[in-house]
């Protein structure tokens, strides 16, 4: 990582085996903002006392912070990216948006120490958030997502990584942020599993067992892995994925929770794009026939060193002292 990015939040640390996603949305009243602000400062010291009683399990927590919440929270400046999360498609096959202000993403190769740690940060936030959604994840064999297919493979790593996934010069008073998008998907099984294992190939745009990718001649234009393929100027544009597996076999609740980090929103709001309206508009993810996204959420994650001065933050005085202000 570059030396003149300030560190970041545990965005590029590589995929746990497990992971806690609660999304939480700001109660009414200065006391809840000053709760959150607060708890900006200590939570990398709760990740260190939870974390120390399995030194190996690589337990952390990004926090991020929707466009409303962060007005709320902090004020200006604010990133330069950030806004409400851009719906796409219609009808049945829809990625909607849905409530968040905040944003914990919480992992570890142990649940036990997810659930630990979740459990201290609520104890803080209770009385300051309401929950709207929470998800317990694991990972599914090796790397395979609900649908049995192998999950991230072309997940950049190492400096590309960092890239991709992290702010540099592009908002130079956010270095070392990173965007975050989360949905949560749900899968009609029953569906998929009627499908001949070669028409799920061709929906995914990869082989099953392998996970190689289809030939070009082979493989459609409205694969999965087609639409969500993205270049700019001759050049693949990535984003780092941390999906996880979740469901409930006996309430027949089976599903894939996307999580992915970019510098700037709009390679992943391309994917939608592509996805749920289709490249062409109409030449959309046939996945989607079996895949229903339920949430969506766009959020803004400060780099460590800026969560920790965001305690002190007062948006007050940001609005007194901004020239648009009265």
């Amino acid at each position: 990582m570059p030396t003149d990015i300030p560190e970041p939040q545990a965005v590029c640390d590589s995929i746990s085996r497990s992971a806690i996603f609660l999304v939480a949305t700001l109660k009414a009243g200065p006391d809840s903002a000053s709760t959150v602000r607060a708890l900006c400062a200590d939570v990398a010291a709760l990740v260190r006392a939870v974390g120390t009683r399995a030194p190996t399990a690589n337990l952390s927590c990004v926090c991020g912070f929707g466009s409303d919440g962060w007005d709320t929270l902090f004020g200006a400046p604010r990133p330069a990216n950030l806004h409400a999360f851009r719906e796409f498609g219609e009808g049945k096959r829809r990625a909607i948006g849905t409530p968040g202000d905040i944003l914990l993403h919480i992992r570890a190769d142990h649940m036990d120490l997810c659930f630990e740690l979740a459990s201290l940060l609520m104890e803080r936030l209770r009385d300051a958030v309401s929950v709207v959604d929470e998800v317990h994840g694991f990972r599914y064999f090796d790397l395979r997502d609900m649908v049995g297919f192998v999950d991230g493979t072309e997940n950049p790593s190492g400096r590309e990584a960092v890239e991709f996934a992290l702010i540099s010069d592009q908002d130079p008073a956010f270095a070392g942020g990173s965007y975050v998008m989360v949905q949560k998907y749900l899968h009609d099984m029953v569906a998929w599993e009627s499908l001949p294992v070669e028409a799920q190939e061709r929906i995914i745009g990869r082989r099953k067992l392998s996970d190689v990718e289809l030939a070009d001649g082979v493989k459609p234009s409205s694969s999965h892995s087609s639409l969500t393929t993205i270049e700019k100027d001759g050049k693949e544009v990535k984003i780092l994925r941390h999906n996880m597996a979740f469901g409930r076999p006996g309430a027949g609740e089976f599903g894939t929770y996307f999580i992915g980090y970019a510098s700037a929103p709009e390679p992943i709001e391309q994917m939608l794009e592509n996805m749920f309206v289709g490249r062409p508009p109409g030449n959309y993810d046939r996945l989607l026939d079996y895949s229903r996204a339920v949430t969506g959420g766009l959020f803004f994650v400060p780099s460590a060193s800026m969560l920790e001065d965001l305690a002190d933050r007062d948006p007050q005085a940001s609005k007194e002292e901004s020239p648009s202000a009265g």
